[in-house]
């Protein structure tokens, strides 16, 4: 690994760097994130915490940094509420460390044997599907008390590296792919998730969803010449607006979302401004059936006009082909306005709503 780590990012004259050299690439990769394992509890290794501590601090001693490349080091965290795995390695190994993962995926089932199927599905899994997501606020909250115990100063990021809905392979596929489809139920994993991320982003330094290409919660779908943008894809579109802002604070009132006598909130939120002073809300319309008229509460707020952008369709199952592409695409949002009390919104059933404020 510490060969591997100057081969890549050293730009003086030593073998491994003459090597990449000899091999094509004469200047030096600047490499801002190493992990040092990845799930070693489960297909990582089947590690106890313990042990794996022991060896993060061993292999992260050989992370050298070379020709002014500075490495953000990232431990093997938990898994979902694997809150022991958490506490050892902050306990044994937070000085050695700059971050410390955390994975959680949404099961629409909740059962890993039969996890349901990405594009039929009725209003039971849709909702189980978006409760089984919100767990993810409890996660982070509950793992980022713990490492607040070692290091009060949060110089540790909590970093959600794997996240988003795993469903059944496609039929006719190979299962070790992970090939699946997603959904207009997909993007509100998505807004919901960060939502969530931008509420914790005193802790929560980087997240990223796992896969981008033809496999779980993927961004694109790609066969011989075609490509298709998922439902997925235009959610990180509209959400990249948060992406360098300073997260706000935010107010939103809002009923439950109920369903077979179950809750959970029917909007969720999330607010942030940028460099350019803009003001930024993501709006997650969790409920299938009902349009929801909300009030956007921020402190000091001052915007003269709203624009916004909306992803959403009648059919909750609505997915992008390759035959048919653009079943589910982004469009101007225009049911938002300033009032004295803030902004008035009405957002439409099942739907992900971006809108800015200047």
């Amino acid at each position: 690994m510490v060969e591997w780590v100057e081969y890549m990012t050293s730009n003086d004259d030593t073998p491994m760097a003459n090597l990449r050299r000899k091999n094509g690439r004469e200047k030096a990769w600047k490499i801002p994130y190493f992990g040092v394992g990845n799930e070693s509890w489960g297909c990582g290794g089947s590690m106890r915490p313990e042990y794996y501590a022991d060896l993060y601090r061993r292999y992260s001693t050989f992370l050298k940094n070379y020709s002014g490349n500075t490495l953000y080091k990232i431990a093997s965290g938990s898994n979902a509420d694997d809150y022991n795995w958490t506490k050892v390695m902050m306990e044994r190994a937070h000085k050695n460390m700059n971050g410390l993962s955390l994975h959680y995926y949404t099961i629409p089932t909740g059962d890993w044997s039969k996890k349901g199927s990405a594009t039929e599905f009725d209003e039971t899994e849709w909702f189980s599907t978006l409760k089984n997501t919100l767990a993810m606020d409890e996660f982070i909250e509950d793992h980022s008390e713990i490492m607040d115990e070692y290091d009060p100063e949060k110089k540790v990021g909590l970093i959600i590296d794997e996240w988003g809905t795993w469903t059944d392979v496609e039929p006719e596929t190979n299962p070790g792919f992970l090939y699946q489809q997603n959904t207009l139920r997909d993007a509100l994993v998505v807004g919901v998730n960060m939502n969530i991320f931008i509420a914790h982003a005193d802790r929560v330094k980087m997240t990223n969803i796992a896969q981008m290409i033809n496999v779980l919660q993927t961004m694109l779908l790609i066969k011989d010449d075609k490509l298709v943008k998922t439902p997925t894809y235009y959610a990180f579109q509209m959400l990249n607006v948060h992406q360098g802002a300073t997260e706000l604070a935010i107010h939103v009132d809002t009923d439950d979302y109920e369903f077979n006598g179950e809750y959970i909130p029917s909007v969720t939120a999330a607010a942030s401004k940028d460099t350019k002073g803009k003001i930024n809300i993501s709006l997650c319309n969790l409920d299938p059936n009902n349009d929801q008229e909300i009030t956007i509460k921020i402190d000091g707020m001052t915007a003269k006009s709203v624009s916004g952008t909306v992803l959403t369709s009648d059919n909750m199952t609505v997915h992008n082909t390759f035959e048919s592409p653009d079943n589910l695409l982004p469009a101007a949002f225009k049911d938002a306005k300033i009032t004295k009390d803030g902004v008035k919104v009405k957002m439409p059933s099942k739907s992900l709503v971006v809108i800015t404020l200047e």
